[in-house]
């Protein structure tokens, strides 16, 4: 499971459309297809109802989100924790 996957994917829970998640990330939308595409086979199942306007979350999506939630959360202590221990080295 790729990190920036994980990023991606609570980007489109939150926007619900491809194209505003890929925008919101900063990538192309083929990128952010491929990424979601990836992320579902590693857990192993689809994640999102595709449609023409957009995407819903299905079942698997929901039950995820939370962990993959914390995992960027611990992920953003992790690199708080790292800059102030090497802050205060530095001074």
């Amino acid at each position: 499971m790729d990190f920036q996957h994980v990023r991606y994917f609570l980007a489109l829970c939150e926007e619900c459309n491809f194209s505003r998640a890929a925008k919101r990330c900063g990538i192309a939308q083929p990128t952010l297809s491929k990424a979601i595409q990836r992320l579902e086979a590693s857990l192993g199942g689809e994640l999102f109802t595709r449609r023409p306007t957009g995407a819903d979350p299905t079942a698997l999506a929901i039950a995820v989100k939370p962990q993959l939630e914390q995992i960027i959360k611990a992920a953003r202590k992790a690199r708080q924790n790292a800059s102030q221990l090497t802050g205060s080295r530095s001074t």
